[in-house]
């Protein structure tokens, strides 16, 4: 459970954003989107595989 301390006096959407960044950073959504369908493993590897050559190739055209 996701508990956000308010101190006296402090913006409820300042409140809102704090539980928001904790949200995320459990990984919740993250993971109910991965399992709404099944994704073999080789595959998930694949794009994987894919995403690591697309980041050196930026980081090879930014140097």
């Amino acid at each position: 459970m996701i508990i956000v301390p308010i101190k006296e006096g402090e913006n409820i959407e300042r409140a809102l954003k704090k539980f928001k960044r904790k949200f995320e950073k459990t990984g919740i959504v993250k993971e109910l989107r991965s399992r709404r369908e099944f994704v073999k493993k080789s595959v998930r590897r694949r794009e994987q595989m894919n995403k690591a050559i697309y980041v050196q190739h930026l980081h090879l055209n930014e140097e």
